[in-house]
């Protein structure tokens, strides 16, 4: 995986515009892993190609992170201050593809969520769906006191472990943040996309780089590439000398 230059992400940028967030997602990983098929970064757990998203944005905007969330209590809104390393699990990527579950008298085989999955789920009309979907296609097998059962049998309890661990394996696929409200003393839980967080940059960032592109060529008469091509720095330079 490399960075992407000012020219490879207003490309994916333009790309994206029309894109679902995952579809999005593997616009910027394969724009960046040139090297890994688009199946295989397809079937990668939603926690490995987050922890790639993060590494990528890092190497993008860098390790700092600021975002605005809202108070589920009183609706204040929260400037939150985060730093990449706290956001991603120090935990290797699984190794295995598949993965077993004992949970009193039942036997499940199952793997990872993947982008693949979170495309069908779009389509479901609301939650309960979404996760009967879910587990259907991450499920492949069940035994109960040694016989084989259907997964829409599974008692409540049962799936609630398996979605448990599930996350316990795949941890930066579900990232929460702790939010504390200054203004009612209030506590909560959000998650973090980080597909969402750094799409919203990218399209900040596109915007002005495009105004700057603009502002160069009228002024210098430079193409896109010869503005893309420079430094952030410079391009600041000469955009301060322009009707000075």
């Amino acid at each position: 995986m490399h960075a992407l230059s000012a020219a490879e992400l207003l490309d994916v940028w333009e790309r994206g515009l029309t894109q679902s967030a995952t579809q999005r997602a593997l616009t910027l990983l394969g724009a960046a892993c040139p090297e890994i098929s688009q199946e295989s970064l397809t079937s990668l757990s939603v926690g490995d190609r987050d922890a790639r998203l993060m590494t990528l944005r890092e190497w993008t905007f860098g390790p700092q992170l600021i975002g605005i969330a809202t108070c589920v209590n009183c609706c204040e809104r929260l400037e939150l201050t985060l730093n990449s390393t706290d956001l991603v699990s120090s935990q290797p990527p699984a190794a295995e593809q598949s993965f077993s579950l004992s949970v009193d008298d039942y036997e499940l085989n199952f793997r990872l969520p993947n982008s693949s999955d979170l495309t069908e789920l779009a389509a479901c009309r609301d939650l309960v769906e979404g996760k009967r979907l879910l587990l259907e296609r991450c499920i492949s097998s069940v035994e109960h006191q040694g016989e084989q059962t259907a997964i829409e049998g599974l008692p409540a309890a049962v799936i609630a472990r398996v979605v448990e661990q599930m996350g316990r394996i795949d941890k930066s696929g579900d990232v929460r943040l702790d939010l504390n409200c200054s203004q009612c003393g209030g506590g909560s839980q959000t998650i973090f996309d980080i597909e969402s967080f750094f799409w919203k940059e990218i399209n900040a960032w596109a915007n002005r780089i495009l105004r700057e592109v603009h502002a160069l060529a009228s002024a210098y008469g430079w193409s896109e590439i010869d503005v893309l091509n420079m430094t952030a720095w410079r391009r600041q330079a000469y955009l301060s000398l322009i009707g000075s």
